[in-house]
């Protein structure tokens, strides 16, 4: 499997590259960076003390012309500058981006046509299975519990909710038969009123280094539930992401996410 990194001087990119370089059936064929970043030419693997002869690169053409595989976990702007180019070289993508509005939303649907696509909020199996826990405990709490979404990230992510808690509330909407849009309800200041017991509440934490963790909490009157997952590392983002690329082995084209990767569906 030919597999490039996009945002690879980040965090995340750093975490995949590792993860594709110590995975026996694949190769790192590029590694994606911006445009002026003082990491251009370097070579993708220098941070672990390795040379794997791949240069970070801001050439989109060049990256995809030898890729077979794209994993994308930068921002809305450029992954869909990166999905224009994968329709062109006919790469599949893997895209853990969040922030995306509806509007661009549905461009990954529509390149999905021409390519195979596994979009997912978060690629970790933990929460994956954590957002069929929920769609089950939403089915039996629907009546006398009031839904709250809390997640805190590191002092660098830049949109809020993350996109894991919104597909967090999407999936209890869903279980719910309400649409999100109508009933979310982002941060509470200054006199409220009563809380609307059909609304699911949103509370975002930045701060330190702070990977990812999500708690939904179902308040009832004298007991509340609180179902919880926590990310030590970004190692299971990486590996879930992996994942992703041998599921699109079998598509041609497709828009999937992490619960069809998965078998959660």
């Amino acid at each position: 499997m030919k597999i490039a990194i996009a945002g690879a001087s980040g965090r995340m990119g750093r975490m995949l590259i590792e993860t594709v370089l110590n995975d026996a059936d694949a190769t790192l064929s590029g590694a994606l960076c911006r445009t002026g970043a003082p990491q251009l030419g370097q070579d993708a693997g220098a941070f672990l003390g390795k040379e794997t002869g791949v240069l970070l690169s801001d050439d989109i053409e060049r990256v995809f012309a030898e890729s077979d595989y794209l994993i994308d976990f930068t921002r809305p702007d450029a992954t869909l500058a990166h999905l224009e180019a994968a329709q062109r070289h006919d790469v599949k993508m893997v895209i853990g981006t969040t922030g995306f509005d509806n509007a661009q939303k549905a461009q990954l649907r529509a390149a999905a046509q021409k390519i195979g696509v596994v979009f997912a909020s978060n690629m970790s199996v933990g929460v994956n299975v954590t957002l069929k826990l929920l769609e089950y405990a939403a089915r039996h709490f629907s009546t006398g519990y009031d839904i709250e979404i809390i997640e805190a990230h590191h002092r660098h992510k830049v949109d809020a909710p993350s996109g894991t808690a919104l597909t967090m509330g999407e999936v209890i909407a869903g279980a719910l038969g309400r649409n999100l849009d109508d009933c979310a309800v982002y941060g509470r200041e200054g006199v409220t009123g009563e809380r609307d017991p059909s609304t699911i509440g949103f509370s975002a934490i930045r701060g330190g280094d702070i990977v990812g963790d999500h708690t939904v909490l179902f308040a009832g009157i004298g007991e509340r539930i609180e179902i919880t997952h926590k990310s030590a590392s970004r190692l299971s983002y990486a590996q879930g992401a992996l994942r992703a690329v041998r599921f699109l082995e079998g598509h041609d084209n497709g828009f999937f996410d992490m619960q069809d990767v998965l078998g959660l569906r």
